[in-house]
């Protein structure tokens, strides 16, 4: 660990320092990747941070960043950081009237947006934001570009380039100026209910974070294996604590700007590892598990052979004898492929955010890549637990890292103390206080159990737990993400609450379903595919083969099927995804009581 750190722009400085190919990160617009070096990158710090100065932007003041990933994204985030300033990051999927509310809770005096479309939406209401004084675009010249209050990335950078000229020490005199305890960061979590809760991150539990964090990344950098390949949101804390990681570990980061490129970036880019969450991971098997079937005669029967065997790996289990040899043989046919499909550098991954389930997490362990999972929350800075770089257990969420201590509750409420606990949500001193217990315990929400070897295992969150009119509770969360394993299964909500039984609402993969019966040669009206009784033939099939898992209880009797894919636009989904299950039982209560009264 370094010690002498106790911010994060010296930080990331000295990190940088490690940098092995002298670039520090990438972004791909339009098709095209621009690259920063270390050099420029750490020049073009300096610059933005004397402009912000210059512009008026004081300790503790708070400055907004509302854009994709980019270069430009860390860029902002380090100048910021580097004045005593404090980053309110938001979403690109935030709905406006959030960011309004962010904007004013935070007292934002500038903001960063990308580019004009996406001001665009916002443009008119931001007259509600009092304090705000000036607005950066980031990618795109402002347009139009006669207000006052708008201003262009570049002349931001030349504004502080001026200044640096004049005041050749006045960068360091003001990033010497912040200290551990001084607030970082201001991340407002949606949440499945209520307002945005704005969560308090000082240096001191980033710094923390990083160093402690920094002793799980499974892979190693080296001359010609050093990309990152970085899609989460850089608004998303573990998205933005890894690009801290990444460049600790000597990496350089590439910023994807299209999820439906991925598999092409990959394989342009020869990542060596990326950060996501389950969804990507299950998508990718299903995939592959679909692509078995374009082959024929002995070569499917093998392929799908060697998948099944590496849905079956346990990575604590050592390859031995026979075993050993299956293995080597499947590598050499099948999954050394599947890694060249990805890029052929990849070494590892790791999931967060949500449950990653054991079959997809034995999947890629199997096929030769690390398939490691972490756990923490916003409040946490966000990681608490993640597996060992050389040891992952199936189905964990990880040991505790360095500092922190993990503990259960009575009511089986995993609660967690360390360096990384939030100072606490910003201006609702009544909110923390409903977090942490009497003794200094944050309590997470979710409900979990640690093993006798000190593995940390969620099951649900607290709050999502309900009981049937029968009297037994049930956790929502894994039934879910056992029916969206299916590939058929694109959205799964389980409903009942003081009900008899379970049931579902479920938005079905309407693209796989006709690519499965298209493959099968069978005929139907596309116009009313969910009508079709060879349709619900086969989900009611992926249904029964989660229920064979589940007590009579839990199991799905009755599913309808949502008219539109739960969104974030129409509120039913947070930013991170996260599943509004009132709005959600409010809005389709016809749909429900239909199940029920039949």
């Amino acid at each position: 660990m370094n010690e002498s750190a106790t911010t994060v722009p010296v930080l990331f400085e000295q990190n940088l320092e490690k940098n092995i190919t002298g670039i520090a990160c990438a972004t791909k617009r339009k098709g095209s990747w621009t690259t920063l070096g270390v050099e420029e990158f750490k020049e073009q710090v300096r610059y933005l941070s004397l402009g912000l100065h210059s512009l008026g932007v004081k300790k503790g003041d708070a400055v907004s960043i509302h854009s994709p990933n980019s270069s430009q994204w860390v860029l902002s985030d380090q100048a910021i950081l580097s004045i005593g300033a404090v980053n309110v990051a938001i979403y690109t999927t935030q709905p406006t009237d959030q960011i309004v509310y962010i904007l004013n809770d935070s007292k934002t005096v500038v903001h960063f947006v990308s580019t004009n479309e996406m001001f665009e939406g916002l443009s008119e209401l931001l007259t509600e934001v009092s304090t705000l004084q000036k607005i950066v675009f980031m990618e795109e010249v402002p347009s139009p570009d006669n207000s006052e209050k708008f201003m262009s990335f570049d002349s931001l950078l030349e504004l502080g380039k001026k200044v640096h000229q004049e005041q050749p020490e006045l960068f360091e005199s003001l990033r010497s100026s912040v200290s551990a305890l001084d607030l970082a960061n201001i991340n407002y979590t949606s949440g499945t209910t209520g307002v945005p809760k704005g969560v308090m991150l000082s240096h001191h539990n980033l710094v923390s974070n990083t160093l402690s964090s920094l002793e799980r990344l499974p892979f190693t950098t080296t001359s010609d294996s050093s990309a990152v390949l970085s899609y989460l949101p850089l608004a998303h804390m573990i998205e933005r604590i890894g690009a801290y990681l990444y460049t600790g570990a000597g990496a350089t980061i590439y910023y994807v700007d299209d999820l439906t490129e991925i598999k092409e970036d990959m394989q342009q880019i020869q990542p060596i590892f990326f950060a996501t969450v389950p969804r990507l991971l299950e998508k990718i098997h299903t995939g592959l598990k679909s692509k078995g079937q374009e082959l024929s005669g002995a070569k499917k029967h093998l392929y799908y052979w060697a998948l099944k065997m590496a849905e079956h790996f346990d990575p604590e289990t050592p390859l031995r004898g026979l075993a050993k040899i299956k293995w080597s043989i499947a590598d050499t046919l099948v999954y050394k492929k599947i890694r060249e499909g990805l890029g052929g550098k990849i070494e590892g991954t790791i999931s967060a955010g949500a449950a990653l389930h054991p079959t997809i997490m034995r999947f890629f362990n199997g096929i030769g890549i690390k398939c490691a999972v972490g756990y923490g929350l916003t409040e946490t800075s966000p990681i608490l637990t993640a597996s060992l770089p050389d040891k992952i257990r199936i189905g964990s969420a990880g040991l505790p890292i360095t500092g922190v201590s993990i503990r259960i509750a009575e009511d089986g409420e995993v609660q967690a103390k360390g360096p990384n606990i939030m100072q606490g949500y910003f201006g609702k001193p009544e909110w923390t206080q409903e977090v942490m217990t009497d003794d200094g315990w944050f309590c997470t929400g979710d409900i979990g159990y640690v093993d006798t070897d000190g593995w940390l295992f969620i099951t649900d969150r607290k709050k999502d737990l309900f009981k049937l009119s029968t009297g037994k509770y049930v956790a929502p969360q894994p039934i879910e993400n056992g029916l969206t394993k299916s590939p058929y299964i694109d959205q799964a909500i389980v409903v009942g609450i003081e009900r008899k039984f379970c049931s579902a609402l479920l938005y079905p993969d309407l693209a796989r379903i006709q690519e499965h019966l298209h493959q099968k040669k069978l005929q139907v009206d596309p116009n009313h595919l969910l009508l079709e009784p060879l349709v619900l033939t086969l989900i009611q099939q992926e249904v029964d083969k989660v229920n064979e898992n589940l007590p009579p209880w839990e199991q799905i009797k009755k599913y309808e099927f949502l008219p539109q894919p739960l969104s974030i636009e129409r509120g039913e989904l947070t930013p991170k995804m996260s599943v509004k299950r009132q709005i959600i039982s409010n809005r389709y209560s016809e749909l429900i009581e239909k199940i029920y009264s039949d």
